[in-house]
């Protein structure tokens, strides 16, 4: 408890002695929390992604054309959102 008083009694004085610390402590845990999430982030992404390209095929089958989903066509459509899925789609329209 000695430790969380000082920096307690540091905050408060005005000094650099507490201080310092407690904002290194916050922006080492910022970047822990961020470099967790990213993880999580992509995996959501991805599947947002996935759910765009079906609802592409879906609206795609009325029209002709279908688009096989994978695992890194669902990632590109996840991370560029909109942008990614007419690439994905300008892709297989031209490139094959």
């Amino acid at each position: 408890m000695q430790g969380i008083d000082h920096a307690v009694k540091g905050l408060n004085s005005g000094t650099l002695e507490g201080t310092l610390p407690f904002i290194i402590g916050v922006l080492i845990l910022v970047v822990v929390v961020k470099c967790f999430s990213l993880p999580f982030r992509l995996i959501w992404n991805g599947i947002c992604g996935a759910v765009a390209l079906w609802f592409i095929n879906l609206i795609g089958g009325f029209l002709g054309f279908g688009l096989k989903i994978t695992v890194i066509k669902a990632l590109i459509a996840g991370f560029f959102g909109i942008p990614g899925c007419l690439a994905v789609i300008l892709w297989e329209l031209y490139a094959r």
